[in-house]
């Protein structure tokens, strides 16, 4: 881990997407981070010492979804499928399918065909030890976290972390997205989502600090693997002292905001963008940029950290 120094920091951005928005000081204290995502190989340490079973692992129960044929209730998670050609990019369910199996073992289900597993490893702790790990829900990040006598960092610690000091930069590194020609991120490369051409050789997750960290020392913060925080998701930035609302039930009453229309599952934020993340579709491999998920999703591009305080 690394410790970081903590203190005042503009949070957010003006220039991408409206939930990114207001751009507004924050402080946070000082603490520590690890310095990469955790990866297969970590994670499996903690599931061989505790016998661990993750959310994508377990029966789904009938009750949580009505009017769905139970045999169709098979454990899972969400699994990135590359298109055949273009499509119109306001439909991502054309391109995210219900993988049956899939779990961070086998981030594209067991029998994961060709085109699937260039974007994944089939069997990630074999094939790709110091990737991150995939595939996690907030649950299971949160209960790797507490073994590991750690915590998840929140949505302000990990920006101001991401920012390597730069203040109000663009990105993690600067303002220049190729400082002299280099790519400094993983990233989609080509036309998403059916053509990647492969970031410095990785199309879909990288190993680990393949890529520059930053001016912290820490690397994989933009880019590679969204990763979770504990902060509930708002459509955009609350600034300290503009919501009134009682302290003992804010936070339940963020959960129930947080929520997707429809749903009762609290959705959090995420932070860093992944290899996904495509300038014509997604430009969020920056630290000033977050997505919502619920809680108990888990996919094949989502991951974590974790932090520790001072």
């Amino acid at each position: 881990m690394i410790r970081i120094e903590g203190g005042p920091f503009r949070m957010g951005s003006e220039e991408f997407y409206a939930d990114e928005t207001p751009v507004h000081e924050r402080t946070v204290g000082s603490f520590e981070l690890d310095v990469h995502p955790v990866t297969n190989e970590q994670f499996a340490a903690f599931v061989e010492e505790t016998g661990y079973v993750t959310v994508a692992e377990r029966p789904l129960d009938p009750a949580d979804f009505p009017g769905v044929d139970p045999a169709d209730l098979v454990p899972g998670g969400l699994v990135f499928t590359p298109t055949a050609g273009p499509v119109d990019l306001r439909e991502w369910r054309q391109w995210w399918r219900w993988g049956a199996g899939a779990s961070w073992r086998h981030p594209f289900g067991p029998e994961a065909s060709v085109r699937q597993a260039q974007f994944g490893a089939v069997d990630a702790l074999v094939d790709r030890p110091t990737h991150p790990v995939v595939q996690v829900s907030f649950e299971d990040a949160s209960a790797y976290a507490a073994w590991a006598g750690k915590r998840l960092p929140t949505e302000a610690e990990f920006e101001f972390a991401a920012r390597g000091g730069l203040d109000g930069a663009r990105f993690a590194w600067g303002d220049e997205e190729f400082p002299d020609g280099r790519l400094m991120v993983n990233r989609w490369q080509g036309s998403f989502p059916y053509r990647n051409t492969g970031a410095e050789g990785w199309a879909g997750t990288s190993p680990v600090m393949t890529f520059p960290g930053n001016g912290y020392g820490l690397f994989d913060v933009t880019g590679n693997v969204w990763e979770w925080t504990t902060d509930f998701y708002t459509a955009r930035h609350n600034p300290p002292g503009v919501e009134a609302v009682d302290a003992e039930r804010r936070p339940n009453l963020l959960a129930a905001a947080s929520a997707e229309p429809g749903s009762r599952i609290p959705r959090r934020v995420l932070k860093g963008g992944s290899h996904l993340c495509s300038p014509d579709y997604c430009l969020r491999y920056r630290p000033a940029a977050r997505s919502p998920q619920a809680d108990d999703s888990a996919t094949t591009h989502i991951g974590f950290r974790c932090a520790r305080d001072a």
